[in-house]
């Protein structure tokens, strides 16, 4: 199955993550730029940088959790 970024709202995390594995986007700091425009484009830059670089099998969901 491939795997999707998706938007997630559970108790503990609100934010975008991985639709096959417990992965979730965690920015460091504030966002950075000169507009809006920019400081969301470097968000979801890195955002996407991020999500393509995880590893599932390094982030398994938890046995006991229904699947989001």
């Amino acid at each position: 199955m491939q795997r999707k970024l998706i938007w997630i709202e559970e108790q503990g995390f609100q934010g975008w993550g991985c639709s096959e594995c417990a992965w979730g986007f965690s920015p460091s700091g504030a966002p950075v730029g000169e507009s809006l425009e920019e400081m969301k484009e470097n968000y979801e830059r890195r955002r996407d940088k991020d999500f393509a670089a995880h590893v599932c099998a390094e982030n398994p969901k938890p046995k006991n959790k229904m699947v989001r």
